[in-house]
């Protein structure tokens, strides 16, 4: 695992117990439906369906206009699954220029992991604190076109990366498959304990590619709310 100076010494664990990713047991493969591509009007509905089909969590995409060309959803949506679902672990991605400004109003909305991304910050260890000082588990996301050199400094304080398999901000998009080897070139680094977690365009024919070069958290969005069975659909992405 790639080491980072003393800072990693300060590093603190998420809360014991918590709805955060330290809940599952590392190495093993974890789906996260995206709620993204779920219907609104019936939110809570579309939500307990996919995790009764085998959904492990749930993904929650945050889009601020700025950092990708498309708005999503804020903290009130998240607080409403949490109350919606409280034992579930929401995971939220943070796709904005200004992270630190959406920390904290995410764990107080029931995020249980938090990830943003490398390009919008000049130093994200701050941030990694912050989230895992509020009891989360933290994570670096990488876009596409970002080197692997990016994050591996990180690699040793956080507890996910992220690796953006389409260019950020609209589901429905083609799997890339150039960022497999950068995906495999994180697992190598990391060892077993890290998640790496691979959104964008993940689907039944794009998932063993992604299992087999190191990603062991799976995000789908229309690959699961756009199936008429969920149940079908998330058995697809494991096998």
């Amino acid at each position: 695992m790639a080491a980072l100076d003393n800072h990693a010494s300060t590093r603190t664990a998420p809360l014991a117990g918590s709805r955060s990713l330290s809940r599952f047991a590392p190495g093993t493969l974890l789906v996260a439906p995206s709620i993204l591509s779920a219907d609104f009007a019936r939110l809570s509905e579309d939500c307990r369906a996919a995790l009764a089909a085998g959904g492990d969590l749930l993904h929650v995409d945050i889009m601020d206009g700025h950092f990708v060309p498309n708005l999503s959803m804020g903290p009130a949506v998240c607080d409403a699954v949490h109350r919606a679902l409280p034992d579930v672990v929401l995971d939220v991605h943070l796709m904005v220029t200004e992270p630190a400004a959406y920390i904290e109003p995410f764990a107080k909305a029931g995020a249980g992991n938090i990830t943003f991304h490398v390009e919008a910050v000049s130093d994200p260890r701050p941030l990694i604190d912050q989230i895992r000082a509020l009891g989360m588990t933290a994570g670096l996301a990488i876009n596409p076109d970002t080197p692997a050199s990016r994050i591996m400094p990180f690699l040793s304080l956080i507890d996910l990366a992220l690796v953006m398999s389409v260019h950020p901000g609209f589901s429905g998009q083609k799997f890339i498959d150039a960022v497999l080897p950068k995906t495999r070139a994180i697992r190598d680094a990391a060892g077993p304990h890290l998640w790496v977690e691979m959104d964008g365009g993940v689907g039944p024919d794009s998932a063993p590619r992604c299992r087999s070069h190191g990603a062991n958290l799976l995000v789908a969005a229309s690959a699961i709310f756009g199936k008429s069975d969920y149940s079908a659909a998330i058995a697809a992405l494991r096998e």
